[in-house]
């Protein structure tokens, strides 16, 4: 994305951290900082505090749709889960005893989401494992059959991607219980994220501090146009801006 936006226009050039969740709405305090990416909306502790210390309005808007994508080993006997089922792993209180593995096990945006949509007040296992990277996540799970891992689908879910693809030979994408058959598995892909088959769905959002017509307010619109919106399709995220596009099937081997 921040490719194409400074190829199009070559005075321009996009200084861009990857961080936690909770540390980009952190440091979005700092006056240099003119936009954050992250899975929800500030909350109104957090546009209070924008107003207060900054003197800011700050807007925002979901862009995409993204959704955390199961893992586990090739040889592991279980690829198929309800809800219920990942709960109790991620509780230890599975029937089996299953590693969660994640990014990091506080401040990242699949943590929060974990905590907020499945765990819902219940403490996660002290079991649980925190990888350096989403890469990591993956190695771990490709090395361990006892383990079970939870990963933005970004990083996995493009099957026209080289990189991707190799993760696919070492890891398996598991199987959840459809949101709206029940007793129907399925994977994180497209056409699941887009119709929120798939449980496991998250927003993807700018929050924007610029009142005026500078670099964030460049870079909002272009995710939200037209070759935004594409280039949010091509990554394999459901873009939310630009709807009428059409879903094919594929058959993917995994």
């Amino acid at each position: 994305m921040v490719k194409v936006y400074e190829s199009n226009r070559p005075k321009t050039k996009i200084n861009v951290q990857y961080k936690p969740e909770a540390a980009c709405f952190q440091d979005f305090f700092v006056d240099s900082i003119r936009m954050i990416i992250a899975t929800r909306r500030y909350n109104e502790a957090e546009k209070e505090q924008m107003s207060d210390s900054l003197n800011v309005a700050p807007s925002s808007l979901v862009v995409a749709r993204d959704a955390i994508a199961v893992i586990v080993n090739p040889s592991s006997p279980d690829s198929l889960f309800t809800l219920k089922d990942l709960k109790e792993i991620l509780t230890g209180k599975f029937k089996k005893k299953l590693i969660p593995v994640f990014d990091g096990v506080k401040a990242t945006s699949t943590v929060r989401f974990i905590i907020d949509s499945l765990l819902k007040g219940d403490s996660l296992t002290s079991d649980a494992m925190a990888a350096r990277s989403s890469t990591g996540v993956i190695d771990y799970i490709a090395k361990t059959p006892g383990a079970i891992g939870f990963i933005g689908i970004s990083w996995i879910g493009n099957h026209e991607d080289p990189n991707q693809l190799s993760y696919l030979k070492e890891v398996r994408m598991a199987g959840i219980e459809s949101h709206y058959v029940p007793g129907q598995y399925v994977k994180a892909y497209q056409e699941n994220i887009y119709s929120k088959n798939y449980p496991l769905v998250r927003d993807l959002v700018y929050t924007l501090k610029e009142n005026y017509q500078g670099l964030g307010f460049g870079f909002a619109t272009f995710m939200s146009g037209e070759i935004g919106q594409l280039i949010f399709r091509r990554a394999y995220l459901v873009p939310q801006i630009l709807r009428n596009f059409g879903i094919r099937p594929a058959n993917i081997k995994e």
